[in-house]
C-alpha cells in the first residue's frame, strides 16, 4: 500500500489533535474531490514498517487524540490487507485513542461485502464518515464532511445494535 501524506498535528478531521493517514488508491473518483491525486494507488510512499512506528510514535503524546484514515480510499480491498494489521496494532498499544475513517463506501456497502478484512476493520473503526462527496451537496458548514449526504457514524453502537447510530459532538 501507498500512502500520500501523514499529518501529524490534524485538527480538521475529527476531535480533538489527531495524527491522519491519507492512503493511496481511490475507484470513486468523486467530482470535485480535494485529492485527486491519490487516487492512483502507485502515489505517494510506500507503506512500510519504519512508516507504522513512525505514526506510532506521533500518536504516543497524551494530547492526540487517534488516528484518522483518509485519502484516496482506506476501505478498498488492497488497503485493507496493510491496514487491519495496522489498526489492530493501533488499537492494542492506545486502547484508549479513537480511529475515524473516511470512506466513499456507504456502511451498507461495507457490510454487503461480508469478507473478514472489511469486517475486521469495522470493528476497530470508532466513527466511519461514509459516502461519497457530492459536490452538488457541497456544504461548508458541516462538521467532520464536505457533503451532507455523508454520515458520521458510531461505528461501536451501530455494530451493537444492529441500526445505524449517528456521530454527535
Amino acid at each position: 500500500m501507498n500512502y500520500g501524506n501523514i499529518k501529524k498535528y490534524d485538527i480538521a478531521d475529527g476531535i480533538g489533535v489527531r495524527v491522519s493517514l491519507f492512503v493511496s488508491g481511490c475507484r470513486h473518483h468523486c467530482k470535485g474531490c480535494f485529492q485527486p491525486e491519490t487516487w492512483n494507488f502507485a502515489y505517494g510512499s510506500l507503506f512500510t514498517g519504519e512508516t507504522e512506528e513512525e505514526i506510532l510514535e506521533a500518536l504516543s503524546p497524551s494530547y492526540i487524540e487517534g488516528l484518522t484514515l483518509l485519502g484516496g480510499e482506506p476501505m478498498e480491498p488492497e488497503n485493507l490487507e496493510v491496514l487491519l494489521p495496522f489498526l489492530r496494532r493501533v488499537k492494542e498499544k492506545f486502547p484508549d485513542k479513537t480511529i475515524w475513517c473516511y470512506s466513499g463506501y456507504t456502511l451498507e456497502q461495507l457490510q454487503g461485502r461480508a469478507d473478514e478484512g472489511t469486517d475486521g476493520m469495522l470493528s476497530l473503526i470508532d466513527v466511519l464518515v461514509d459516502g461519497e462527496f457530492v459536490e452538488e451537496k457541497k456544504n461548508l458548514r458541516l462538521k467532520f464532511r464536505g457533503s451532507e449526504n455523508q454520515r458520521l457514524i458510531a461505528l461501536p453502537e451501530t455494530l451493537k445494535t444492529g441500526s445505524v447510530v449517528l456521530w454527535d459532538a
